[in-house]
C-alpha cells in the first residue's frame, strides 16, 4: 500500500508481487482484527503523517507546477555539461541513452534536504565542514588517488565497485542494507517482533541519513572526480579505464571517466558527502547498536566486470563482510575506486552516517519504550 503510494509508476510490479505471494492486492480493509487491516492501517498512518513533508510526492509544494517529485526549489547548476565555469562546483555530465544518443541529466531531487527528518532534529544537525577546494594540497592528492585506484583495479576491486554501485533498477543503497538486515534476521533466527523493530530502526536511519547527506550535497554543491580529473589532468597522459571493450589504457586526462557503463556514468547530483558512505555508515552503526555486536559474517560471490564490461570478464570473486563497520568501509572506498568520489566525500560521509545512527538510536529507544 505504502510502496504503491510513493512509487506509483511501479504499482503494477507491487500488485504482481502480492499475487505471487498468494495475497490480495485489492484488499483495502481497515479492520484491525485482521492482518490485512493492520497492514492497511499502518500504511494509512504513515501516508497521512508524511503528507507535506517536503518530498513533494504529490506535486503540492509551491513551485512544483503540480508535478510529483518536481524540483520545486528551482536549483540549477552553475556549470553546464559543456562548460565548467567553477570547477569547485558540480557539473552535469553526458550519459548514453542506450540508443545512440546522449543526454545530460539534471540534478536528482535537489530539494531532498528540505524533507522533514524522522529522528533527527534537522537536516543540518551533523553537517560536516567543507570539502577541499581547488588549489589545496589535499584535493590534489585525493584526485591523484582516484586515478591511481582506477588504474590498478584488481578483479576483487571491480567486483566490489559493481556490487556496491546500486545504480538505476537496483535495490539502491538503503535496499542493500535492508538485504543485509535480512541476513542478520536469518542468522539470528529472529521473531516477528524482532524483525519489526530491527527494520524500523534500519530504515528510519536510512531515511534520515539520506536527508542529512543531501543537506551537505546541496549546501556545498561540490564537484565530482569526473570533472576534477579533467581539471587537474586535462592534457596529461594517464593510465585509466578506457570504457567498455577497451580495458585499461593510456589516455588524456580530459577523457577520463568512472568505472561505469555508458548509460550511468556517474550519479547526477553533487558529490560531498558520498551518499553511499553516509547510508552505509548509518545502517552499519544501527545494526551494530541493535544487535549489540559488530559481527556480520556474510559473503557474496560474483564475476568481476559482469555489470560494467561483460565482454572482458574477470575472475569469480568472493566478497567477505566480516563486520558491519568493515562492510560500510568497503562500500565507502568502493565509491573512490569507482571514480564517483574523492576520499574526503567518503570519510565525511561515513562519519555523518554514524552520527545520524547514534541520534536516531535515541529516537528508536524512546519509541520502543527502552529508555
Amino acid at each position: 500500500r505504502a510502496m504503491s503510494e510513493y512509487y506509483y509508476s511501479d504499482k503494477e510490479l507491487f500488485t504482481d508481487f502480492m499475487k505471487e505471494l498468494g495475497l490480495d492486492p485489492y484488499n483495502n480493509t481497515l479492520d484491525p482484527t485482521t492482518p490485512e487491516g493492520i497492514g492497511n492501517l499502518a500504511a494509512k498512518a504513515v501516508i497521512e503523517a508524511r503528507h507535506g513533508d517536503g518530498a513533494n510526492q504529490y506535486g503540492e509544494e509551491e513551485g512544483s507546477q503540480n508535478k510529483p517529485y518536481h524540483n520545486y526549489i528551482g536549483y540549477e547548476p552553475v556549470n553546464s555539461a559543456d562548460e565548467n565555469v567553477d570547477p569547485n562546483r558540480w557539473q552535469p555530465k553526458y550519459f548514453s541513452d542506450g540508443k545512440g544518443g546522449y543526454f545530460a541529466p539534471g540534478c536528482l531531487t535537489p530539494y531532498w534536504d528540505k524533507v522533514k527528518p524522522i529522528g533527527l532534529k534537522s537536516a543540518d544537525q551533523f553537517r560536516p565542514g567543507p570539502p577541499p577546494m581547488i588549489g589545496s594540497k589535499q584535493l590534489e592528492e585525493e584526485v591523484a588517488e582516484v586515478i591511481a585506484l582506477q588504474a590498478n583495479l584488481s578483479d576483487h576491486d571491480k567486483a566490489l565497485v559493481e556490487f556496491m554501485r546500486d545504480g538505476p533498477q537496483s535495490v539502491q543503497q538503503a535496499g542493500h542494507w535492508l538485504k543485509f538486515a535480512q541476513d542478520v534476521s536469518r542468522r539470528d533466527k529472529h521473531t516477528l517482533d524482532e524483525d519489526v523493530k530491527m527494520y524500523f530502526l534500519n530504515q528510519v536511519v536510512a531515511m534520515d541519513a539520506f536527508i542529512a547527506s543531501w543537506d551537505s550535497k546541496m549546501f556545498y554543491d561540490y564537484a565530482r572526480p569526473y570533472a576534477l580529473v579533467h581539471k587537474y589532468y586535462e592534457n596529461e597522459i594517464i593510465k585509466a579505464w578506457g570504457g567498455e571493450g577497451k580495458g585499461m589504457m593510456e589516455i588524456e586526462g580530459k577523457q577520463w571517466r568512472p568505472y561505469s557503463p555508458e548509460t550511468f556514468l556517474c550519479p547526477p547530483f553533487p558529490s560531498y558527502v558520498s551518499g553511499h558512505s553516509t547510508i552505509s555508515g548509518a545502517c552499519a552503526e544501527a545494526l551494530k547498536l541493535w544487535t549489540g555486536s559488530d559481527e556480520f559474517g556474510e559473503k557474496v560471490t560474483l564475476v568481476a566486470g559482469a555489470l560494467t564490461e561483460p565482454d572482458n570478464l574477470g575472475d569469480t570473486v568472493v566478497l567477505e563482510f566480516p563486520t558491519f563497520t568493515k562492510t560500510a568501509d568497503m562500500a565507502g572506498i568502493s565509491r573512490v575506486m569507482g571514480g564517483y568520489h574523492i576520499q574526503a566525500d567518503n570519510v565525511a560521509g561515513l562519519q555523518l552516517g554514524r552520527d545520524v545512527a547514534r541520534e536516531v538510536w535515541k529516537f528508536y529507544k524512546e519509541h520502543t519504550g527502552e529508555l
